[in-house]
């Protein structure tokens, strides 16, 4: 490697998590929890206690690897949540979590830098998933690099208020990746190893940005990081098949398993056992074509 090359081209297919390596080279499924009674698909929605822990061992049956646990609503036209009722939802939810499933590794979906402090701190989360990808708290960037753990950063433009209102790229896959690039570079200046890359479908994008993107995901390997896709029930595919987010699972099923086949490490879901599936499938198509 010259000395010009950018520092983000070096090649990381581990996370660390509390000390252990995830190989995510062995692509993982990442579970949605959502305590939030606004989230675009019902199914993902748990606010009682009992419910959260069924919901936690059901991922976990399925073959789950981890779970990604969000308490403000981030589908487009979300009603604001305050900075403190968020953090309020969170940490009962994570610490029943984390009490019944201390090895669990747990990803946090929240934009707020004092709220990931907070809940690292007190040992509730291992993985920080900023679905603003610093842009709307620009204290975490320097936040994740003081608490030394793994950061999923999204591509968005905007707030989930206005994300959707006429958005414009000239070249989508081009303007996310240099994007993309620009926020690496940055976390790599300030000692962040631990970096997961997601394009952001459905945030920001018209259906033929997310389906054009879809389409080069394989380019986003030129980072050298693991990339996260969540395109779980999302209007991508349900508008696209004349549906709703409820009769999306066998679209969602068919995108994550050409996400797999194009270089996808995580796949973020609602349906946990279905994505497992795909893994299992689509890892046998893999590792019989080396013959």
């Amino acid at each position: 490697m010259s000395a010009e090359q950018p520092l983000f081209l070096n090649r990381r297919s581990t996370i660390n998590c509390r000390g252990h390596l995830i190989d995510t080279s062995i692509p993982k499924v990442m579970g949605i929890i959502n305590i939030t009674p606004d989230s675009f698909y019902s199914g993902s929605r748990f606010r009682v206690d009992r419910d959260i822990i069924k919901r936690v061992e059901d991922i976990i049956e399925e073959g789950g690897d981890m779970v990604d646990v969000g308490a403000y609503s981030t589908r487009p036209g979300a009603d604001e949540l305050p900075e403190q009722e968020e953090l309020d939802r969170l940490l009962p939810a994570l610490t029943l979590i984390r009490k019944k499933y201390p090895d669990l590794i747990v990803s946090v979906d929240t934009f707020r830098s004092n709220n990931a402090r907070s809940l690292v701190k007190e040992g509730l989360t291992d993985i920080i998933n900023d679905v603003s990808g610093g842009d709307i708290d620009s204290a975490m960037f320097e936040t994740i690099a003081e608490l030394n753990v793994p950061y999923i950063i999204m591509h968005n433009k905007g707030i989930p208020q206005n994300m959707q209102q006429r958005p414009e790229y000239r070249d989508v896959v081009a303007e996310v990746s240099l994007w993309m690039a620009r926020k690496v570079d940055i976390l790599r200046g300030l000692g962040v190893n631990d970096i997961i890359i997601d394009p952001g479908f459905g945030f920001s994008k018209t259906l033929e940005h997310n389906f054009t993107l879809f389409s080069h995901i394989e380019e986003f390997d030129l980072f050298q990081l693991p990339i996260l896709i969540g395109i779980s029930r999302k209007s991508m595919i349900y508008k696209l098949l004349e549906t709703d987010a409820e009769g999306a699972l066998n679209g969602s099923s068919v995108l994550n398993t050409v996400a797999l086949m194009k270089g996808a490490n995580i796949l973020r879901v609602h349906d946990v056992k279905e994505a497992v599936e795909c893994v299992k499938l689509v890892s046998k198509i893999k590792s019989a074509s080396k013959y």
